[in-house]
């Protein structure tokens, strides 16, 4: 267990190994390879690919493919990461990535050396948890504050870790200060490892609900659900996180899960994972929770660099209230990456007609020889199904709250088994407490849009 507080070690709260602590000097300076992950940029701004590819450079005949800006050469690479093309596709996460190296901390260490929990089915996890106080240990005279934190995650030959990565809020009665958490998780899967990754974010306060009813049918003469949430402190806060996953091993397996039911004001979410050898794999379910006057955000980009690799994608959305939501999904297939198999698919499902989703899923195939689909829905809830329900002797508020339990499980059931319900309230709980605050009373009319 690893305890950060305000982006800085906590070793009295921690419980360190040798193969899970915080990141020391000497691990710095005499691990090159350390020193290589930590350099790392997203959005291809470090050219280097993580390891090279198996087949031949088409700029230097006869050395293996290791270069991000000559992928897929010469009709179809990205080339330089400055250059308009390239820019129209990237994720945005670079400038914060180097951001963050500039300026964290502390850096959590995770490495599994080879063989570690091999043959274990569920390997007991490693807890890794970010608490924020309300100032964010802020000076008392600053008028906000950043927090960096870092993580690197390293997976060697035929081992297998499971990381469960928190951001809580750490209650207090510490003046507010406005923050911005910008955080960077680096990870890397070697060969035949397997890394399953559940990250949970969930600070920044709960946002009221019913921030989408008109004054006209409210009370007279008592504060708007849209006016508390328009004074809520925590719409103040910024939370960026991106998680640069690179599979450099055969056979190797990454899978994540994530996670965002916080209420600050803005919320970017950005996964990178890049399928750099043969048999690689990688499966991805995310759940993002948008309510009140929330600007919340996921990207994904899943890059298929070498052959025969398979990925899979889940997003689901829910968006009440007055919040916007936005999630954008990206695969690109590069020409050398023949017999890719993979598979996205989003689900958006809206509280109020006052909210805004969008859903941006994109396909990039290059290769010929490929198997890949994907989908895209946004919807209300399911009429037929509500009146299916209640023909049949259940609530109509029961019946809501079954539709939403069932519409989360895909991914809630995909966190890490520590995480669950059990002795005290696990992830699922926590999600519907938050959920139900913005669940409709009543069903959604085109009506609505014209009060």
């Amino acid at each position: 267990r690893l305890v950060y507080f305000n982006g800085r070690f906590v070793p009295q709260l921690s419980k360190t190994t040798d193969t899970a602590r915080n990141m020391e000097k000497k691990d710095w300076e005499t691990n090159e390879e350390v020193q290589k992950c930590l350099r790392r940029l997203t959005d291809g701004f470090t050219d280097e690919l993580a390891v090279p590819v198996p087949l031949e450079d088409p700029m230097d005949e006869g050395l293996p493919l290791s270069s991000y800006k000559n992928l897929s050469k010469p009709n179809h690479n990205m080339r330089e990461p400055t250059s308009q093309y390239a820019v129209n596709f990237q994720m945005g996460s670079a400038c914060f990535a180097a951001l963050n190296t500039i300026k964290t901390g502390a850096v959590a260490y995770i490495h599994h050396p080879e063989n570690m929990d091999k043959g274990v089915k569920t390997p007991k996890p490693v807890l890794l948890i970010n608490a924020i106080s309300r100032d964010g240990g802020a000076m008392e005279l600053a008028e906000g504050v950043s927090i960096h934190p870092r993580a690197l995650v390293i997976a060697d030959e035929n081992s297998r870790l499971s990381l469960v990565q928190a951001m809580v809020d750490l209650d207090g009665d510490a003046k507010y200060k406005p923050k911005l958490h910008n955080g960077y998780t680096q990870v890397f899967v070697k060969e035949n490892a397997t890394i399953t990754h559940s990250y949970l974010e969930e600070v920044g306060g709960v946002a009221f609900g019913g921030t989408e009813i008109p004054k006209s049918k409210l009370p007279k003469g008592e504060p708007t659900p849209r006016k508390l949430e328009s004074l809520r402190d925590e719409l103040k806060d910024t939370v960026l996180e991106t998680v640069d996953a690179h599979v450099v091993g055969d056979r190797a397996h990454y899978n994540a899960t994530m996670v965002s039911i916080g209420g600050s004001g803005f919320i970017r979410l950005v996964l990178h994972v890049s399928l750099l050898r043969p048999y690689s794999s990688t499966d991805i379910k995310a759940f993002l929770l948008a309510s009140g006057l929330q600007n919340s955000e996921m990207r994904q980009n899943i890059h298929h660099i070498a052959d025969t690799a398979t990925s899979r994608q889940l997003q689901k959305t829910l968006v009440g209230g007055r919040a916007k939501a936005t999630w954008r999904g990206r695969i690109r297939v590069e020409q050398n990456a023949q017999l890719t198999d993979s598979d996205q698919l989003s689900r958006t499902t809206l509280m109020s007609n006052d909210c805004t989703a969008r859903a941006i899923p994109s396909l990039e195939i290059i290769a010929d020889n490929v198997q890949c689909k994907h989908g895209a829905t946004v919807s209300d809830l399911s009429d037929e199904e509500l009146f299916y329900m209640r023909s049949r002797g259940i609530s109509e508020a029961m019946a809501k709250n079954m539709l939403i339990r069932s519409f989360a499980n895909d991914v809630s059931s995909s966190v890490d088994p520590s995480m669950h319900d059990g002795d005290r309230p696990g992830i699922q709980t926590r999600m519907m407490e938050r959920v139900l605050r913005h669940i409709p009373k009543k069903s959604l009319t085109v009506e609505d849009d014209f009060d």
